[in-house]
Order: structure tokens, then C-alpha cells, then sequence
């Protein structure tokens, strides 16, 4: 459910919503759909993330109306994800070909391909930078790069083949089978659980960040499958996406580009005797990695059975979802006169008996 507007107070509700815009624009307008969209990625990320639409444009809109904040934000996208006709259904992309701009593995230092740093806070220290405040002349910076990297340019492919097929090929990860079955849409088929691993891949991946990241965390901290994954890899960047055409299944049509992150982490297990390695599975829309990392802790948990919250598939998938639950707590904002009354009225008649 979702908290939405409401009859009665017509007047009241107009000037209420004449306040929003004056609280965004009292100090002027000048904050453009493009700045954000350019300058906030992050956000406009997590915001495709968990609004299941991927268009930057529209998540920095999103962000704009919402004066920043999330929870607005992510329901205004998954509103008008809603009015948007499914006309297809695209081919599966192919992570393996993905244009990386940033590919690390915890699991070994020397890999193929090599280790990618690519654009990330995680070697930087956590200080403010003071001179932002007054940021100007960014463009000469930008061009001096541009220069450097030119100088330094390698006009070669590189390939980035997947670790866990490396370990695949020498027989330490177990290989899952499974059917050539339609996969779930959570958006169009009625949720009842237990669910198959594509409904609950496509719900973790929507996911509310923060909610992900601390079941996940909590997972780490014992409160799971008694498991702690290694990054096996994790990959960023921009995957091709096309789609079948009508006329002949073997022929399909490009239609753009999006950015996924993309983690894969190994999980030692043991199986009698025997000892393998199984992958939790991550991917999320644009560059946000903590998240990836922590759906891919919460996917090999549902995988485990246990008591524990975090191997739970219905406190997990029912609790992460940030308009249901957003919506749900935000209900309580809404008139509960009748029943309020009904326990003041017992309340006061207990009160009265006790005299």
C-alpha cells in the first residue's frame, strides 16, 4: 500500500500543496532536472534502483519535485512506471560483455583483464573538501584530463571474463539446473510464497537500499546462514539492451544502453563430504555497490533454510520494499477517529470500574 492524498479539505489540501512548492523555490529555481541528473549520480541511481524504472532523466525529475528526498522520489517513479504500456520484453543481457568502468575481485589479487579501480569513494579519505563551496572553472580540469587520457589511450579490447567461470571450469562451483521456465514478473503476477528465485532476485533488486544493506548486515553479524561470502567480483558499467524481433526469434533490434553493478560473491559450503563453493547473486541499476553486494548475501540466504530473519522469505521480500513499507507507516498520518475513540471508550469504562 501507499500513503496517498485524501478527500475533505479541499482548501486546505490546495495551500498545503502551494507551501511544497514555495519551501522548494523560496530561495530560487536555479537547481536544474540536468544538474541534478549530471552532478547527483548517486542518488539518481539509487532512485532507478528502487523505482524500477531505469531513465535518468525522469529519477532526477523524481528528485527535483521531491526536494531530494528518497522515499518521494521512488514512489513518483513507480507511479508513472505504472502507466507505462509493456509493448516487449527484452533479451537477457549479457553481463560478460558489459563496457566496465570499474571491476575489482576480493578473492584474488591477479585476475584477467585486471583489477579495474574505476570511479569509487572507497580509497579516498572521509574529509570534507571545502573547496567545493566555491567550485568554479571545472571545464579546464575536465579538458586537461581528457588530455592525459588520450596521451595514455591503448586502442585494444579488453576482455573481462567472469571469475566465478574461471572457477567454474575447474569444477569448484557447483553448476545449478534449472528449467527453461518464463521468468516471474513481480510487477503482473500476484505474489504468493514460497517464491521462485527470479521473483525474489527481481524484488531484492528494488529493494530499499538502507532496508537490503542491514538485513544483509545482520546476516554478517551471525543473525543468517552462518555464512561470510568473499567478493568474488564486482563489475560496473554500461550492458547493451535489445530486444527480439517479431518476425524471426533469431534476429533482434538494439534499443540503448544502461548501467548495471553486478556482484558475484562465493560462499564455501559443505555438502556431506564434500566441499564446494555457491554464489549469492547481485545486480542492481546504476552504481550502488553496497547494495549489490548485500542482495547477493540475502540471495544465498533464502537458499538456506533457518529461522534466522535474514533466511525468513517473507520478512525479507515483505520488508524491503520501500513504497509498501514507506506507505504502511506513513497510514498512521491518516484520520483513525473511529477506533481511537472505540479504546478510549474502553479505556475510560475500565478507569471507571476501577473506582
Amino acid at each position: 500500500m501507499a500513503y496517498v492524498a485524501v478527500t475533505g479539505g479541499k482548501e486546505a489540501i490546495e495551500h498545503s500543496n502551494n507551501l511544497i512548492k514555495y519551501y522548494r523555490v523560496k530561495n530560487g529555481s536555479d537547481l536544474t532536472v540536468d544538474m541534478i541528473k549530471n552532478q547527483m549520480r548517486g542518488l539518481v541511481d539509487r532512485v532507478m534502483s528502487e523505482g524500477g524504472l531505469y531513465s535518468p532523466e525522469l529519477a532526477a525529475l523524481s528528485i527535483k519535485q521531491g526536494e531530494g528526498n528518497i522515499e518521494e522520489s521512488v514512489f513518483l517513479m513507480r507511479a508513472f512506471r505504472s502507466t507505462l504500456p509493456r509493448k516487449y520484453y527484452s533479451n537477457v543481457v549479457d553481463t560478460e560483455k558489459m563496457k566496465v568502468i570499474r571491476r575489482i575481485s576480493a578473492a584474488f589479487k591477479d585476475i584477467p583483464g585486471g583489477q579495474l579501480l574505476g570511479p569509487t569513494y572507497d580509497y579516498s579519505h572521509r574529509l570534507l573538501d571545502f573547496d567545493l563551496i566555491q567550485e568554479e572553472n571545472c571545464q579546464s580540469w575536465i579538458e586537461n584530463l581528457k588530455k592525459e587520457v588520450e596521451e595514455n589511450y591503448i586502442d585494444e579490447d579488453i576482455n573481462y571474463p567472469k571469475i566465478s567461470n574461471l572457477l567454474r571450469a575447474e569444477g569448484l562451483i557447483k553448476t545449478e539446473v534449472h528449467e527453461n521456465e518464463e521468468p516471474f514478473d513481480v510487477t503482473r503476477d500476484k505474489i504468493s510464497l514460497p517464491l521462485p528465485r527470479s521473483a525474489r532476485l527481481q524484488i531484492l533488486s528494488r529493494g530499499e537500499s538502507g532496508a537490503v544493506a542491514a538485513i544483509g548486515y545482520s546476516s554478517l553479524r551471525g543473525f543468517g546462514g552462518n555464512i561470510h561470502p568473499t567478493v568474488g567480483e564486482l563489475r560496473v558499467g554500461n550492458v547493451e539492451v535489445d530486444i527480439p524481433y517479431p518476425l524471426d526469434e533469431e534476429e533482434s533490434y538494439y534499443i540503448g544502453e544502461m548501467m548495471l553493478t553486478e556482484v558475484e560473491n562465493i560462499f564455501p559450503e559443505s555438502e556431506g563430504e564434500e566441499i564446494e563453493f555457491k554464489l549469492g547473486y547481485g545486480l542492481v541499476m546504476g552504481q550502488n555497490e553496497t547494495k549489490a553486494i548485500a542482495m547477493s548475501v540475502l540471495d544465498r540466504n533464502l537458499d538456506i533454510p533457518g529461522d534466522t530473519p535474514a533466511q525468513n522469505e517473507e520478512f525479507v521480500l515483505y520488508h524491503i520494499d520501500s513504497v509498501e513499507s514507506s506507505g504502511f507507516v506513513s497510514h498512521l498520518k491518516l484520520p483513525h477517529y473511529v477506533t481511537f475513540q472505540s479504546k478510549l471508550d474502553r479505556i475510560r469504562s475500565s478507569k471507571k470500574g476501577e473506582r
